[in-house]
């Protein structure tokens, strides 16, 4: 359980900063801060995503506002939204006693006096539905309690406003449906149907995108309470229906006990429950991963590198073996469809295919799969061909040293792959370290699954042998490897986290050898930082608008999932190196850990607030999985 007071809730320069998330097991979610201001177009109490397309996104229920009439007929807001200007109003969250997480879910609770409320919600698993329970624990009589719904139907990247029409908001039998998109349902509802203008999302206007739209309040929930009654609201999109928002919360609860039974304590269970999240139901009904909340839909790289520590660690293989065998369907070329996040499917990375190899063969090893290996070998051997042959941008095997080359005009194809206006930040064309250390380590890997169904390696340990040495000639530097050899200005000497894959992966060129100091010292308390901090390139803050954020994304930006390749290429107890990061779970995203964080002291989170790899490389390197 994770509990902040009064001085956290009650102060928005602290408490705004800390973000709850509640998934729906679809791609979907509920999302806010700790006191209960929205800072991001992004936070809201049901957000929508599209069957099997969890990138596609629309906020329903922005806002479920608490309005208490007391028994001595004084009523009281405990809401908090920030308006055009900065103007906060209601300041409900000064009353907040406490903000809890208990099993994953958010609970508030406020006091006026001798009078305390509670809130609770939770999401039915697989389903766009949230319940949402006040409960008044104590009071010197009854009270009236009001809920007022803020709603709109829009793109969660972008706004809406009063320049517009407003919902159609539709009556039903117990509360409303809007937009003919989502309903709401509860006691006592009242129509308002009134436009609330200027509501302000900080987060984005630091983030330099729009941050200013209209909600409209359709109307009010009320009843009456006596201490220890509730009103149960749900909200829910598509064929669902009433269900009981105790009893949505109590289910949840009882799922989320039973992900962490074998937890081996709070960081333990926190990481799990983080994991879990990213799990979702994907397109034909099988898993996939959210890259990360609240904006990322499923990209192949993250995926494939989060593998081990979503489904390896936690135990779920039966979910990852979907996953691994809907994926082999995407394959096209030798390479993984990346990212559907544009809408379309696209075959852009030269490194995603080469993490699934070794995605593969790390859940054959763990779970003994061998009609998993059988099944997905000839694609396994397809991807291997095509590298060899010359596939997609230019990737392809050297026939001169048998490394892998890539790149093409206005592309970057590595994970490093920020554009600004267009163009790559980091292209990285030529022979990256990293990629060649995964070509490397995935003949290997491809190699060991042949042996293991006894089938003839050969090929692929002679394919092997010719790239490790190459690289043990081209990649090596006085202190440390090159970024990449043979790129249009030579080879690249950069100081980056890329070569800690040739020591961490298990069939890795490095393995075994000592770290270089110069590539410990990227290390910061929560992970390495992408290029080396006396690079003049170096930036120490990730933070602006969209172009400075993306020309600083790779230049210096600290990344917490290079933490499990820097674990596993460092001898000794990796526990102590995770001390920062575990810190981390409660400083931002509670219970997770953050997409990236500035390259400077104190390292402050950006981007993504709960990122899928960030969380599975931490929770394998605890768990010990390779």
């Amino acid at each position: 359980m994770v509990v902040f007071g009064p001085q956290v809730c009650g102060d928005l320069s602290i408490g705004a900063t800390r973000e709850w998330l509640v998934p729906d097991g679809a791609g979907g979610y509920a999302m806010g801060t700790v006191p209960g201001l929205r800072t991001r177009r992004y936070h809201g109490l049901l957000v929508v995503a599209e069957p099997g397309r969890p990138a596609r996104r629309h906020l329903g229920l922005a806002a479920l506002d608490p309005v208490l009439t007391l028994p001595s007929g004084a009523t009281v807001e405990l809401a908090a939204h920030e308006w055009s200007g900065g103007t906060v109003s209601p300041q409900g969250h000064t009353l907040l006693e406490r903000f809890e997480l208990v099993d994953g879910l958010p609970r508030w609770r406020w006091r006026i006096g001798p009078v305390v409320l509670e809130r609770e919600l939770a999401m039915i698993h697989g389903r766009a539905h949230v319940g949402i329970v006040h409960r008044l624990v104590s009071a010197p009589g009854p009270v009236t309690l009001t809920l007022k719904a803020l709603v709109t139907w829009r793109d969660v990247h972008g706004e809406r406003t009063a320049a517009g029409p407003p919902p159609l908001v539709e009556p039903t039998a117990g509360g409303v449906e809007v937009e003919r998109a989502f309903r709401l349902e509860g006691p006592g509802w009242q129509p308002i149907g009134q436009w609330y203008r200027g509501a302000r999302t900080r987060v984005e206007e630091e983030r330099g995108l729009p941050a200013e739209e209209d909600l409209w309040c359709a109307g009010s929930f009320t009843a009456e309470l006596a201490p220890g009654e509730s009103i149960e609201v749900e909200g829910w999109h598509g064929d669902s229906s009433p269900r009981g928002a105790e009893r949505i919360v109590a289910r949840a609860r009882a799922r989320n006990r039973a992900l962490v039974h074998d937890a081996a304590d709070a960081a333990d269970r926190a990481l799990v429950l983080a994991a879990d999240a990213f799990v979702v139901a994907g397109p034909q009904g099988a898993p996939d991963v959210v890259a990360g909340y609240p904006w990322f839909g499923a990209w192949s790289r993250d995926t494939m590198t989060a593998y081990a520590g979503l489904f390896l660690a936690t135990g779920w293989w039966d979910e990852g073996r979907e996953l691994l065998r809907a994926y082999a369907g995407t394959l096209s070329g030798g390479m993984l469809a990346n990212t559907a996040d544009t809408g379309q499917t696209e075959h852009n990375t030269v490194d995603a295919t080469l993490w699934f190899l070794h995605a593969v063969e790390r859940h054959v090893a763990a779970t003994g799969d061998d009609d998993l290996a059988a099944e997905l070998l000839p694609a396994l051997d397809g991807v291997v061909a095509a590298h060899l042959a010359g596939t997609r941008y230019g990737i392809r095997v050297d026939p001169a040293d048998g490394l892998v080359t890539q790149g093409a005009p206005g592309v970057a194809l590595t994970w490093m792959d920020a554009r600004v206006d267009g163009v790559p930040v980091t292209q990285r064309a030529g022979k990256p370290v990293e990629v060649n250390a995964l070509w490397i380590n995935g003949l290997g890997a491809v190699a060991a699954l042949k042996e293991r169904l006894g089938r003839d390696a050969a090929a692929e340990h002679r394919l092997r042998a010719a790239a490790h040495a190459s690289f043990e000639r081209r990649m090596p530097t006085p202190t440390g490897l090159y970024d990449v050899v043979d790129g249009p200005a030579g080879d690249d000497p950069s100081l980056r986290p890329n070569q800690l894959l040739a020591w961490s992966l298990p069939r890795g060129p490095m393995r075994g050898r000592p770290l270089p100091e110069a590539v410990e010292a990227l290390l910061t308390p929560l992970g390495p930082r992408s290029l080396g901090a006396t690079d003049p390139a170096f930036v120490p803050t990730h933070r602006g608008g969209p172009a400075q954020r993306d020309g600083a994304y790779h230049q210096g930006t600290v990344w917490p999932w290079l933490i499990g390749p820097y674990a596993d290429a460092r001898p000794g107890p990796s526990a102590d190196i995770l001390q920062g990061i575990e810190a981390h779970l409660w400083e931002w995203g509670v219970g997770s850990v953050s997409e990236t964080a500035d390259g400077a002291a104190p390292h402050r989170a950006t981007g993504c607030p709960f990122q899928a790899w960030s969380v599975a490389e931490t929770l394998r390197v605890r768990r010990n999985v390779e």
